[in-house]
């Protein structure tokens, strides 16, 4: 055995990309060829119930694969990057116990940084508070960003003034810490130890993503998304549910209230994808830690499997002196 891995430093992948860029398929070719188990990192996919809108893979295409947290949390709850960060952790552990290979696949870029970097000490989320700040939103739209732009200049130019999610939070730090949000993400974080992670990336052509986001999209409300959204509702989550405001889902309740038509909600779900793809993007290439398969390219094609398994057998031996098949072990 190698003496990394017997001092602690356990190899683990990270598939990272945009949506539809190909991760899952990518992610079950890799753990195929290495004896690996899927470690889900998409926010969307933790959810119980919400399966076309997610793109979950279904359980009779994951080839046998264990597929870890996804489906932990109901269509009304929500796992923070916090809190997922200690759940994935502890499935890391278990994982590395029997001798297997985590492989991270998601695009939630916060949930992937909570796990491997740790958060900042942050004050607890406060509903009250939210809600309060939730309802002056909806008065006047607009007054999170100017609140942030005027006690926490730093934050606010770090966030887009339209990201509702993250404007809250940060006011929400801002008013309960009574400092500035910037300055408690600035504090020192709690790394994840034990592990040394292989980060590889897609990045598909932008006219080719376009292209499969709109016929993603397409299949997803011709595939039942409407049907699965009205569901949810008949079964008691609220329209209101965080899951709920995901893209697709969002779109299906406006068909379902009768504020927009099919159509429209397929075009307004193209272009919001869209746009969450760029920004994703511009998220992953921050990083410079990344290796970026190819030059172009969706995971799901022969070439970029190939390349990847051969990468991937690459640097287990270089950093581990391990080269592995799928009849081995870490142990």
């Amino acid at each position: 055995m190698n003496q990394q891995i017997k001092a602690g430093l356990y190899p683990f992948l990270v598939i990272l990309g945009p949506t539809g860029s190909g991760k899952s398929e990518l992610g079950l070719a890799l753990a195929e060829e290495f004896s690996g188990e899927i470690v889900n990192s998409d926010s969307v996919q933790v959810h119980r119930g919400l399966d076309i809108g997610s793109a979950k893979t279904p359980p009779e295409k994951r080839r046998g694969i264990p597929h870890r947290l996804l489906d932990v949390v109901g269509p009304d709850g929500e796992l923070t990057a916090g809190a997922y960060a200690r759940e994935a952790r502890t499935v890391l552990a278990d994982v590395r116990a029997r001798g297997k290979l985590p492989i991270v696949v998601g695009g939630t870029g916060f949930y992937v940084r909570a796990l491997l970097e740790g958060l900042s000490p942050a004050p607890e989320r406060d509903p009250e508070l939210r809600a309060r700040l939730a309802r002056l939103e909806n008065r006047r739209t607009g007054v999170l960003y100017r609140f942030l732009r005027r006690h926490d200049p730093k934050a606010a130019g770090q966030i887009h003034p339209n990201d509702i999610q993250k404007l809250t939070r940060a006011v929400e730090m801002t008013v309960s810490a009574r400092r500035a949000a910037s300055e408690i993400q600035s504090e020192p974080r709690t790394e994840l130890k034990g592990f040394s992670a292989l980060k590889i990336g897609l990045a598909p052509r932008r006219e080719d993503l376009r292209r499969h986001i709109n016929e993603r999209t397409e299949r997803m409300f011709a595939n039942g998304l409407l049907e699965e959204t009205r569901a949810l509702l008949a079964a008691g989550c609220p329209p209101e549910a965080k899951a709920l405001q995901a893209l697709g889902y969002r779109q299906a309740l406006k068909v379902l209230s009768g504020h927009m038509s099919v159509t429209e909600a397929i075009i307004e779900c193209q272009q919001k994808t869209r746009q969450y793809a760029k920004r994703q993007m511009t998220w992953f290439r921050r990083d410079p830690g990344i290796h970026w398969l190819g030059l172009s390219g969706f995971g799901m094609e022969l070439s970029l499997k190939r390349e990847a398994i051969v990468f991937t057998r690459q640097w287990l031996m270089s950093v581990y002196g391990y080269s592995l098949s799928n009849s081995e072990q870490l142990k």
